[in-house]
């Protein structure tokens, strides 16, 4: 059973950090692609950063330069940096998992808000 689980999420004020995790089980995680989504009501949802197997990291432009995306293959978990976070930035935050472009799982997602 495939289960992608983010951690991390929570409120903030404008300007602070926050780290999302977001830790998988029942696939050879080395093997897919990871991503960090953001959903607001109403909304699709959006990419907001992704990573290859191979470590090529790709960002939506809004949070390039402020949010970084990394992984660790030994403990099968992505992470999502998130530095200089503003209210805008305000969303669930979801986790994907990619494999040769056609499977996919999703994580059940982690509510960030950036608010004063």
């Amino acid at each position: 059973q495939v289960q992608l689980v983010e951690s991390g999420g929570g409120l903030v004020q404008p300007g602070e950090s926050l780290r999302l995790s977001c830790a998988a089980s029942g696939v050879r995680f080395s093997m897919y692609n990871m991503a960090w989504y953001r959903q607001v009501p109403g909304k699709q949802r959006d990419l907001v950063a992704h990573i290859t197997t191979g470590d090529t990291t790709t960002y939506a432009d809004s949070v390039k330069g402020r949010f970084i995306i990394s992984r660790d293959n030994a403990k099968n978990t992505v992470y999502l940096q998130m530095n200089s976070l503003k209210p805008d930035n305000t969303a669930v935050y979801y986790c994907k998992a990619e494999f040769l472009g056609s499977v996919s799982y999703w994580g059940q997602g982690t509510r960030v808000t950036v608010s004063s």
